[in-house]
């Protein structure tokens, strides 16, 4: 039942210790603001490594050679590894069973590319038609790469939308449009987006004609593989480790390289890593959370303190109302309502600041690896209720002594 009585009783102890209540409610608020800062924060790392990965497809392995170093079957350390046709298509049959895209990439070099009159600086890569889904690019306009610009060598062209932009501004669209590569004219039939504006700067042939038509001969810079997608994160995992380590077994043999040279060859998946990541993320946010708690726990203390010094204060009255027949659970409740009292309305004011704060402020926060910074409302306010709880248990202590006092003694007190 709503006592009035009783509320007055509070606003009037509030009233005549407005600092010292300022301060207790202060150090709960900032607990509560911490903490749900700190969880923010953390989810931002969390999406930032989302949209890292996000930029290729999450199952993609990638493979590319290097240097050995060291000595193998007779053969010198520092030999310079090549991957050729052979070993992509090798490794495409081999595997097959467990590969969903797959596609060679070379990169041109010693070109030149002008649209018209002008020299444009880009570059340009071979590609078969499965790139589009292992780089996860969406197609702004036109077509990407297809087996039949493969077939034919096509003289076909896809540049990515930052491209368009700087280039093609005068033109209502530049699929249709001719730029000539080292002077052989390559007609645009589509153009790609991605998530980071730098991909864009990149101009896609078919990898056939990049081989045959600028010397590439049989040379393939890198390969790159997706595998079909796993009932669950860690069988994922599991499949993208198994794949990553036959395949690097393979080209290992392939190139007589010994096992244990790491130099040699690199195979990176992108499942792997986004695990170490997420591993690393977690563990930041059950910092955050011991840092947010701790920060909590000195406020609910502060209220305990400060709930002990009322009681002192309010000694003589408390010993006078139980001489006129206050029973110990009302003196109990009087101490209890405003420790729940200044703990729940300063939690709250510490979750409304932080949440409008992250409201306002976190989609426009965009740095490496911390992208909107957000907290799950459900979890912040869960967590004021879990401190008006504590609070609670801090007034609790200081009540029930307060209940012990004896009538005698309170009256002596001066």
């Amino acid at each position: 039942m709503f006592d009035i009585e009783r509320w007055q009783e509070i606003f009037d102890t509030i009233r005549k210790n407005k600092l010292r209540t300022f301060l207790t409610g202060l150090s709960v608020a900032s607990g509560i603001f911490i903490l749900v800062i700190l969880l923010g924060f953390g989810q931002g790392m969390q999406n930032g490594i989302e949209r890292e990965f996000k930029q290729d497809a999450s199952t993609s392995v990638w493979a590319w050679p290097g240097v050995t170093s060291k000595e193998y079957k007779g053969l010198n350390p520092g030999r310079r590894i090549q991957f050729v046709n052979k070993n992509f298509e090798t490794a495409s049959s081999m595997f097959q069973d467990a590969i969903e895209y797959e596609s060679p990439r070379i990169f041109v070099r010693d070109i030149t590319v002008n649209y018209g009159k002008e020299a444009l600086v880009y570059g340009v890569q071979g590609v078969a038609s499965d790139f589009q889904f292992i780089e996860n690019t969406s197609m702004r306009e036109g077509r990407f790469l297809n087996y039949q610009d493969e077939v034919s060598t096509g003289k076909v062209a896809v540049i990515g939308n930052k491209i368009k932009k700087d280039v093609f501004a005068d033109v209502e669209s530049p699929v249709g449009e001719f730029i000539k590569i080292s002077g052989i004219p390559f007609k645009i039939v589509g153009v790609f987006g991605e998530m980071e504006e730098r991909e864009e700067e990149r101009i896609y042939i078919p990898i056939t004609t990049a081989q045959r038509v600028f010397n590439g001969g049989d040379r393939v810079n890198n390969m790159s593989f997706t595998l079909p997608p796993a009932e669950n994160f860690e069988q994922a995992v599991a499949q993208a480790v198994t794949f990553k380590n036959d395949l690097k077994t393979y080209l290992q043999q392939a190139h007589t390289v010994a096992p244990d040279d790491n130099g040699a060859m690199e195979v990176w998946s992108a499942m792997e890593e986004a695990k170490r990541y997420y591993g690393l993320t977690n563990n930041i946010k059950l910092f955050f959370w011991f840092v947010g708690i701790c920060t909590i726990i000195a406020g609910v203390v502060g209220v305990s303190n400060i709930m002990l010094i009322v009681v002192k204060e309010r000694t003589r009255e408390i010993g006078i109302r139980k001489a006129l027949g206050a029973k110990p659970w009302s003196i109990i409740a009087m101490i209890l309502h405003e420790s729940i009292f200044v703990t729940a309305i300063s939690g709250f004011a510490g979750l409304i600041f932080s949440m409008a704060l992250l409201e306002v402020l976190g989609p426009n926060i965009e740095i490496d690896y911390v992208v909107n910074p957000s907290v799950n409302f459900k979890v912040a306010f869960s967590t004021v209720l879990v401190l008006i709880f504590a609070g609670t248990l801090a007034g609790f202590v200081p009540a029930w002594r307060a209940a012990k006092v004896q009538v005698i003694e309170s009256l002596r007190d001066e």
